[in-house]
């Protein structure tokens, strides 16, 4: 590129394109460099650090630029944007350093070149884009170009605008005419640039009975129209989609522009289908387009062109309202706005920029082909083959709900309707959009929230592609990610059902409704003193949280539990996640309650520890002061002299009885040791509780691993079998049952040599337990594990 730029006359020309290619070698090798020249004496301190002195190098002015865009390198990765921009991007950059360069010249040639400039790319869009005989506007912001195609109907139909101004207005209203589907916040932007009140603003609804609910319902806009005049309004200008900002729909352009001309209306046209105009087949709707008053064109999002301007085509024939509108400008720099477009466009060509649009269309055609097939999948674009937009959804017909209902869902139907399966999806839908951003980063997806359908993923490559090099691999990669997540999303969805029935039905549990959590579902525990009116922090229930969310990742099962607070509250609930294969649902939440209700009476039982222990201390003192009073009388005073009393107890023993006390943690009580000294044998005392267990917990086979239900809805297996299943389970009961189920008699020769005698087990238990029964304070039998 050095001898090339040897070639170029204007040696100031040549040093900018060389200094200009140094800078962006170094902007993007992100090699960091040490300043040169450091200890410069601070001149004053109230002047910034890189103003003093004699200023800074080059090096450092693009140094500190790099840190500034990337950040530091042991922070993040730098981005890759940069290095993607590729030589066509390199060649829009320089168009805003020539054109810093060109504002130099002496205004002749300022004139010539800039007005050669405008006019080539004027010529070059409209050719492209067919639309004959136009005027090209070049802006930075892509809305800026309705306000001034506003402000040129305005003064069009008002023949006094400039007089009079805004009393004209007053007098006759103007109306502009937005779709519902419209992007957000264009009416309100083109108020606020026209100075008008929102009143002037119509919003047009979308076909709701026929047709695509995101097109503009003709009948309905001309029911306006003259509605408008009858009250003394003007209607001004009509904005269509070719391409609505949601889901890529085109409105019925031809029938609009019938509409338009029959009232006088400007007709303005916008959306990202007006990119395949430049292809050798157009659909007819798009084609419409090229036949209305102005369409806004965002070429360099098509192309993958960084910094290149949008540009809005009109057609007028009076050149004083142009530049009154602002759609014209004497001045040399707005003119040469278009110089990096006017740069792109000559350095890719016409194939070129043919080819780019044709492949991003292309890849959107592959991707919707290869979804159809796709079972619960919804495409929200079926009706529009050529749309180069994408819009999916996953879904699924719940039991009992109409597929009819589902398929084409309307503003006025029921919530039992729609809202249960819409809401159920979305969160999994927003889950399913981030996880496919994710494992295919080069797609280039986005997850918007629809008014009718919910939750959907969004596939722009005409938005997108040129910037990240989309291929068709990576749509292909993009359907088997969507293929390899549907088990989770169809398994969790059965689930969350499910899961909110057993939850209403468990005592001790509360369902939590967290419409943003992908997942089975939310659970909270209600312990004995939770305030359920009050919002506020629950140290005790989190600390209960805490400790069921240890205890249920320790199971080592598929599910994945986390704690957060409940939407809208303070406290703390379990979330629990996805799941990628059938559970038993009733075992899980049972396993939650019965395992919440333990750590609730654990944490009590270690609460109340140390209260008890204190009291049981000042009791057990109590009675040992007591008892040392009673063997005072009891012996005497003479006997407690150190050699008296020795005497005494040698002439005359005193059969003193051996009193202890023992302290039971359990019971909370000072008990006798009494019983421990006649039988030799210490006692139970009081029986604790037991722990509480869930009556629906069943054996696992070796290496299964908790809440798997893999006999659901199964087939396969036979009466008989079944039987064969409850009997193994029985023989296991009878193996692990006690001595006392079907013991073997004294004689019997099954009987281990040395073995107790029922008989005699029956007296062991009564000298352990005293006088009690021995039928009384048998073990009891385990409760069996199915």
């Amino acid at each position: 590129m050095d001898a090339s730029l040897e070639k170029i006359a204007d040696p100031t020309l040549a040093e900018m394109g060389k200094n200009l290619k140094e800078a962006m070698k170094m902007l993007e090798d992100s090699q960091r460099r040490t300043e040169e020249e450091n200890g410069k004496k601070l001149m004053s301190g109230d002047i910034p650090g890189p103003l003093q002195g004699s200023g800074q190098d080059m090096v450092s002015i693009l140094q500190l630029v790099q840190n500034l865009m990337h950040g530091d390198e042991d922070e993040e990765p730098q981005s890759t944007r940069i290095q993607n921009i590729g030589e066509q991007g390199h060649i829009a950059l320089l168009g805003h350093s020539l054109g810093a360069y060109i504002s130099t010249l002496d205004k002749e040639k300022l004139r010539k070149l800039t007005t050669r400039i405008l006019s080539d790319t004027t010529l070059w869009l409209c050719r492209i884009f067919r639309y004959e005989n136009g005027c090209a506007y070049f802006h930075e912001e892509e809305r800026e170009g309705l306000a001034k195609i506003c402000r040129l109907a305005i003064h069009s139909r008002y023949e006094d605008f400039v007089v009079d101004g805004f009393n004209v207005l007053y007098n006759k209203k103007p109306v502009i005419y937005l779709s519902a589907a419209a992007r957000p916040g264009l009416g309100q932007y083109l108020c606020n640039q026209l100075g008008l009140p929102f009143p002037c603003l119509c919003r047009v609804p979308c076909n709701t009975m026929f047709g695509s609910q995101h097109q503009m319902d003709v009948a309905f806009l001309e029911k306006l129209i003259k509605e408008d005049i009858e009250r003394g309004k003007l209607p001004l200008l009509l904005v269509a989609n070719a391409g609505t900002a949601a889901v890529g729909h085109t409105d019925k352009i031809g029938r609009l522009k019938e509409l338009c001309e029959q009232y006088g209306i400007w007709l303005h046209v916008e959306g990202v289908n007006l990119a395949t105009l430049a292809l050798g087949y157009v659909s007819s709707s798009v084609l419409a387009a090229t036949k209305c008053d102005s369409m806004t064109l965002t070429p360099g999002t098509w192309l993958g062109l960084p910094a290149v301007p949008a540009a809005t085509l009109y057609k007028h024939d009076d050149p004083a309202l142009t530049l009154v509108a602002g759609l014209t400008s004497n001045k040399p720099a707005d003119k040469l706005r278009a110089l990096p477009l006017w740069l792109s466009l000559q350095y890719l060509g016409l194939d070129g920029i043919v080819e780019r649009i044709k492949h991003a269309c292309q890849l959107s055609q592959r991707l919707q082909e290869s979804l159809k097939k796709v079972n619960h999948i919804k495409i929200l674009v079926e009706d529009e083959l050529s749309s180069p937009v994408v819009v999916f959804r996953f879904f699924q017909e719940l039991p009992g709900s109409d597929p009819v209902l589902k398929a084409v869902p309307g503003p006025n139907m029921a919530p039992s309707a729609v809202g249960r399966e819409r809401h159920s999806c979305d969160a999994l839908n927003r889950w399913l959009g981030e996880q496919l951003k994710q494992l295919v980063p080069a797609s280039g997806l986005t997850v918007m929230d629809l008014e009718t359908e919910g939750s959907c993923v969004r596939f722009s490559p005409l938005t997108t592609a040129a910037a990240l090099g989309t291929r068709a691999e990576d749509v292909d990669q993009l359907v088997a990610c969507v293929q390899s997540k549907l088990p989770v999303l169809t398994c969790t969805l059965q689930l969350r059902e499910e899961f909110k029935q057993e939850v209403t039905g468990m005592a001790g549990l509360l369902y939590v409704d967290d419409p943003n959590w992908p997942g089975i579902g939310v659970v909270r525990y209600e312990h004995a003193s939770d305030d359920k009116s009050s919002l506020k922090l629950d140290p005790e229930g989190e600390k209960i949280h805490a400790g069921l969310l240890k205890k249920l990742n320790e199971l080592e099962s598929d599910l994945t539990f986390k704690m957060g607070p409940e939407y809208k509250s303070m406290k703390s609930c379990i979330y629990i996640g996805m799941a990628s294969e059938d559970i038993d649902v009733s075992e899980l939440v049972e396993t939650i309650a019965v395992t919440a209700r333990e750590i609730e009476e654990n944490s009590r039982l270690l609460e109340n520890m140390t209260e008890v222990v204190r009291k049981g201390i000042q009791e057990a003192q109590v009675q040992l002061q007591k008892a040392n009073e009673e063997r005072l009388l009891e012996e005497g005073v003479l006997r407690q002299i150190p050699v008296v009393g020795s005497v005494l107890n040698w002439f005359s023993p005193v059969q003193a009885s051996q009193k202890g006390r023992s302290f039971n943690l359990t019971a909370g009580s000072l008990e006798s040791t009494e019983h421990t000294y006649v039988y030799k044998v210490q006692g139970t005392g009081v029986t604790p509780p037991q722990t509480p267990s869930g009556t629906r917990t069943k054996q696992r086979l070796p290496g299964q691993k908790p809440f798997k239900r893999s006999l659901r809805g199964s087939d396969a297996l036979s009466e008989t079998s079944s039987v064969s299943h409850t009997e193994d389970l029985e023989k296991m009961e009878h193996l692990s049952a006690g001595p006392e189920q079907d013991a073997p008699e004294a004689n019997s020769p099954e009987r281990p040599p040395g073995a107790p005698t029922p008989q005699e087990a029956e007296q062991a238990g009564a000298l352990q337990n005293g006088a009690q029964r021995p039928e009384d304070d048998r073990p009891q039998k385990p409760s069996s594990l199915h």
